[in-house]
This record gives structure tokens, sequence and C-alpha cells, in this order.
């Protein structure tokens, strides 16, 4: 197993609606000198493609369903934004004061539906009323970058969407994705031996996520303007993956 390596993207803009992501990425790496080659990961913060896909809201502009009303006045939040929570999702699993646990309309349990508040500046009005969606398919959004970078540098390369999503057992924040083209979600080891033989039964990791928090940590959270990492070294061969992969189904989920 070689050496894992990331190295920060720099000196990318603020992003605008309809910006090219995928653009803005390898005119960054090309001014940097970073080499471009096959097997190589790019980790892009879903922040900022959310940014490109135009998925700020404004909310004033949100009109509360009854439901939306109902949920804001049992659990004191902003009615219009409960809206927002509700539109992004499939089920509410928990709400509380503190925050609202769903399933995401992408299939994965996540706090307030990924909806974000933080470096979100609108075009009108107050910006803390400014809010950001997921992308709708993170998935495809890194697919199109993949896809880019083929074309423009005939490099096979993976790309991953991460988020930061909170855990129910341990406090605090880690960065897994939302979305990939050809960085498996999943590897299965089951099968193979450990270093007394025994052949492994039940270990699948997590990959996908474990590069994702390793990035993460590379970007900061708050004002660093680091949006994407480039990775080389990924121990793992890159393959056809989706983040439905990682994802547990309901009826195998021990706690709903």
């Amino acid at each position: 197993m070689g050496e894992l390596k990331f190295t920060q993207i720099e000196g990318i803009p603020l992003i605008q609606a309809g910006d090219n992501i995928a653009e803005i990425l390898l005119y960054s790496i090309k001014n940097q000198e970073i080499l471009i080659e096959d097997g190589d990961i790019l980790a892009v913060t879903s922040k900022i493609i959310s940014k490109a896909e135009d998925r700020l809201v404004y909310l004033n502009e949100v009109q509360p369903s009854e439901k939306a009303l109902e949920l804001g006045k049992i659990i004191n939040r902003d009615p219009r934004l409960m809206e927002l929570v509700l539109s992004e999702s499939k089920e509410i699993v928990r709400a509380t004061e503190q925050a609202i646990i769903v399933e995401h309309k992408l299939g994965f349990i996540c706090a307030n539906a990924g909806i974000d508040h933080s470096n979100v500046q609108g075009k009108y009005g107050k910006k803390e009323d400014w809010y950001l969606l997921l992308p709708q398919v993170p998935d495809q959004s890194a697919e199109r970058i993949r896809d880019y970078f083929k074309e423009k540098t005939d490099k096979d390369i993976g790309v991953i969407v991460i988020d930061s999503h909170g855990r129910p057992w341990r406090k605090g924040t880690v960065g897994v994705i939302i979305g990939t083209s050809q960085v498996p979600a999943l590897v299965d080891l089951r099968g193979k031996s450990d270093l007394f033989g025994y052949h492994l039964k039940i270990s699948e990791v997590a990959a996908g996520d474990e590069l994702a928090g390793a990035a993460s940590m590379m970007m900061g959270q708050a004002d660093e303007k680091i949006p994407a990492i480039h990775v080389k070294g990924f121990p793992y061969q890159l393959r056809n993956s989706s983040i439905a992969e990682v994802l547990r189904s309901k009826n195998l989920d021990l706690f709903r």
C-alpha cells in the first residue's frame, strides 16, 4: 500500500449560480502545477456544487404548509425553514428544538435535511435569510466533473461530493460522501485473510466516507476557503459506484 497524499486546491473563487465547477477546479489545479494521473481523486464539498446548481433559497419567499406550521409550533422553529426541511425529506425521524433528523430524499439520514446556513450569501435581502439546499443528484454532479476531466486531460479519475454529518452516538460532525463517481463507497473485504489466516466474514469498509473524513479535515469548516482536495494514492481500485452502496435500507435499520 503506497502513500496517501492530500493537496489543498487553492485559489477557487466564490462560486456563483451557473459556474462550471469542473472548469474552475481544472484551472486552479493547473495554476498549482498539480499533476493529474489515472486513479487520482477529487474531493469536492457539496456547498460549491449547490451554489453552482443554484440551490440557494430565500426564506422570505417560502410559503409554509400546514404541516410546516404545525411542526414549527411544536419544536419552536421557523415554519418557513420547516417547509424547506419537509420539501427535502422523505420522512421525519425525530424532531426537537436542537435538530430535526430526517431521511433525506437522497436516501441518507441527516440533520435538518442537510440545509446549510454557514458561508451562504444571497443575491438580495438579508444574508441571514438565505439557505442552501444539497445538490439534487450528487452522483450526477460528481460524474459531470469526472467526465470534464476525462475530456480535458484524458485521465481517469474519481470524484466524491462530501458533506458534514453528525452521528447518533458521538458528538461532532465528520465528512461523509453524498455523491461519488468511480470512487467505491463500500469495499467488501469478506473472504480475505487477516494476519493469522482467519477469513473475514463481515468486514466491509466505508472507504468513501473514510476518504471524505480526511479530505474534510483538510478543507476546514470556517473561513479557510478550501472547498476541494486532490487525493493521490487511494488504496482501492476505482470502479462504478453510487452513494446507494453505503446506505442501510429501512428494514435493516435497527433503530427505526
